[in-house]
């Protein structure tokens, strides 16, 4: 059976080095490039006639922008609407690169956490940056409720700084972890199919069996795939949230 772990292998593709710090291009770096061409090129191509009654594909980009809109719009609020851009940005970003990596052959790195990583720390710094920008040292009163009796400060305030910094870390750990274990379910059943396929008639027949498991698996991974998508940006939505109630 083929190692279910091989699909997360980062493979170099042109290797860089500078001042000794490996900058390879890899299978990564790659398919996240066309992540990004394939949203240049289905934006482009659905919005380019701007029809009164839309076609398919402007249907389902409309479909995409209205319901990012409207998560903005319901988790921050009307100020929320100048942070449209950066929630819609990543929401595309993990979607398509969840969806793209249910291609065979492809590579699926949503499901890597040094990206998701990646991705969440920057969501956390940039709350924080716009927080302090807009709020300054009052921005630290986040991890003071006010309405809380003074001797429970002690144990509050520690409590409130220590679940401030674990949201990065969350963050991005739910979109890898259900990323890896989606994909590994999939090569595991298809291993099966394949095992058994080798096995004559019955072994054939048998091997049907994961064979329709994993057609199941599919179909649920792209509901999921959609799903950690909403969900890591809405997440980003809340954070971002802490930005506008700060000062209210």
């Amino acid at each position: 059976m083929t190692d279910p772990l091989h699909q997360f292998v980062i493979e170099k593709i042109v290797p860089i080095q500078i001042g000794g710090v490996d900058l390879s291009f890899t299978n990564s770096s790659l398919w996240m490039m066309i992540t990004a061409g394939t949203s240049f090129v289905l934006f482009s191509q659905a919005m380019k006639r701007k029809a009164l009654v839309p076609g398919r594909l402007q249907v389902l980009v409309e479909m995409f922008y209205h319901m990012v809109a409207d998560m903005v719009r319901s988790t921050i609020g009307p100020e929320g609407r100048k942070y449209f851009p950066l929630i819609f940005t990543i929401f595309m970003l993990v979607l398509l690169g969840n969806l793209l990596g249910l291609i065979p052959g492809s590579f699926t790195f949503t499901s890597h956490i040094i990206v998701t990583a990646a991705l969440s720390f920057l969501i956390f710094f940039t709350v924080i940056g716009i927080a302090i920008a807009r709020h300054g040292l009052h921005f630290f009163s986040l991890f003071a409720p006010a309405g809380v009796p003074w001797f429970v400060y002690p144990l509050l305030v520690p409590i409130e700084i220590v679940s401030y910094l674990a949201r990065p870390i969350t963050h991005g750990l739910r979109l890898f972890a259900n990323m890896m274990a989606g994909h590994i379910m999939l090569k595991v059943f298809a291993g099966f199919s394949v095992g058994l396929a080798g096995l004559g008639a019955v072994g054939f027949a048998a091997g049907l069996i994961p064979m329709g498991i994993n057609a199941v698996l599919i179909g649920f991974e792209l509901l999921i795939a959609l799903l950690q998508a909403y969900v890591f940006a809405i997440l980003a939505c809340i954070y971002l949230k802490d930005t506008v109630e700060i000062g209210h």
